[in-house]
């Protein structure tokens, strides 16, 4: 019988697939869902898709979720993604959480549900699964899912998070103020400071060219906001403020660490927050880093170097 665990109010994790009491089970591919109530919704179940590896062992597997941008749906993130990235696919459980109306609820979005605590409810449900690493999870999101993994890396408190990837997103002026980090709080309003959790580690990416989310900061063309247009935090600036929360203590890059082609690599705690700046690309900047690339840092060991 499928047991539900009330999390906070409005969240309850669901599944169809195994019992979520069964700390012993093997997590499997398939549908999942987690429940919540918000303004927009009652009792809402809400998809999240897993891929797992074949293995014909007990093996235990990190975990990749990946978050889509606004207009997105999960279903397209995994069949393109997984495609892009055999390898991860074959190696990391692979999930992808459906945004409520095609959006993340971040300033002014579609959605209005609490997307921290459905990622975060999948977070602890697989982690309760026997082939899972339990502390070895990492969630990647582009454009407004990218928005949503800075949030997460403010706000979560959960150890099971090791890596941020934000592709296309640095932080926003509601994130940051210039002096603090913010939670968003109930209504969006971003007016408690926030301490980010440290021994995380962190990559973004951006391009130059992104007419959508400046890279120099300022505020975007096109991205609504409460007063306006949606304000964005330099993209160099914005590595730098997370570098400094986690543990850096020396001065701010002023060039690049080093160039690969049409990537300017902005490196700090020995690469456990680094800043891949793609020359010639806008807001499609993610497809200029390769899985090698994505795998290295993933994959990396978490010792720091100032």
């Amino acid at each position: 019988m499928v047991k539900t665990l009330m999390l906070i109010l409005t969240t309850v994790l669901v599944t169809g697939v195994v019992p979520f009491a069964d700390a012993a089970a093997q997590l499997k591919s398939g549908v999942y869902y987690i429940t919540q109530s918000w303004s927009q919704e009652t009792a809402f179940d809400r998809p999240y898709y897993v891929s797992v590896p074949e293995s014909a062992d007990q093996q235990k597997f990190p975990v990749f979720i990946f978050l889509h941008g606004n207009g997105g749906n999960a279903k397209d993130a995994m069949h393109g993604f997984m495609k892009r990235h055999p390898t991860m696919a074959s190696r990391y459980v692979m999930v992808f959480p459906n945004g409520y109306k095609a959006s993340w609820n971040i300033v002014s979005e579609r959605s209005k549900a609490d997307d921290l605590g459905f990622v975060e409810a999948i977070v602890k449900k697989l982690s309760m699964y026997d082939n899972i690493q339990n502390d070895n999870f990492s969630v990647m999101g582009n454009s407004n899912g990218a928005a949503l993994v800075n949030q997460l890396a403010i706000e979560s408190k959960l150890p099971n998070l090791r890596n941020y990837v934000s592709a296309v997103s640095p932080l926003n002026v509601y994130q940051h103020d210039g002096k603090n980090f913010k939670a968003k709080g109930a209504d969006n309003n971003y007016q408690t400071v926030a301490t980010p959790m440290t021994g995380k580690r962190l990559m973004n990416i951006s391009g130059i060219t992104d007419d959508l989310v400046p890279y120099s900061g300022g505020p975007s063309k096109h991205i609504p906001a409460k007063d306006g247009k949606l304000g964005f935090v330099n993209a160099e600036e914005s590595i730098f403020l997370w570098a400094r929360q986690i543990g850096y203590s020396g001065e701010k890059l002023s060039k690049p660490s080093r160039i690969d082609s049409t990537l300017e690599i902005f490196s700090y705690l020995n690469g456990d927050v680094i800043h891949y700046k793609v020359l010639n690309e806008g807001h499609g900047a993610s497809r200029a880093i390769s899985e090698k690339i994505l795998l290295e840092f993933l994959e990396s060991d978490r010792e720091h170097d100032d």
